[in-house]
């Protein structure tokens, strides 16, 4: 992946009627993915670090990463096509025979589920970055709406 990338986190979770509305961006524009609700709900979960009775899909998956000696390096949100975001994570995989990267396509929930599970970073190429309507006004209402 050789484009510029820009920094992101999740910048909040708001239930929606359809889902979750999640935000993510940076202190300079924030945007909103939607997922489903299930998905929703599992990012949440990481990011509170909630204990769970039985691992989960993204558990096992973080628990075959480290039996096969995979690490997540990032997640990258790469562009919108018909209203549809695309990523990517970026894994890499060191042994006695050397270390390797790879690069898989996932949806973005399932990136960010796994950012938030590892506490990695999340990316989004720039010119995707530079396209988005900025939602960071709409966030500070719900925040404020949340606190009274």
């Amino acid at each position: 992946m050789n484009q510029p990338l820009v920094q992101i986190e999740v910048r909040g979770i708001v239930k929606t009627s359809g889902g979750y509305a999640i935000f993510i961006g940076n202190s300079e524009k924030v945007f909103v993915i939607q997922v489903e609700q299930s998905m929703g709900q599992i990012i949440e979960m990481f990011l509170k670090k909630v204990k769970k009775e039985r691992p989960l899909t993204h558990d096992l998956m973080v628990n075959v990463f480290t039996a096969l000696g995979v690490t997540l390096e990032r997640v990258v949100i790469t562009e919108l096509k018909n209203n549809t975001y695309f990523a990517r994570l970026v894994l890499k995989q060191e042994n006695d025979l050397g270390k390797s990267f790879a690069e898989v396509d996932a949806r973005p929930s399932d990136c960010l589920a796994l950012a938030c599970a590892l506490w990695k970073p999340i990316f989004v190429g720039a010119e995707l970055f530079e396209s988005v309507e900025d939602m960071s006004e709409l966030l500070r209402e719900i925040n404020r709406d949340n606190e009274e």
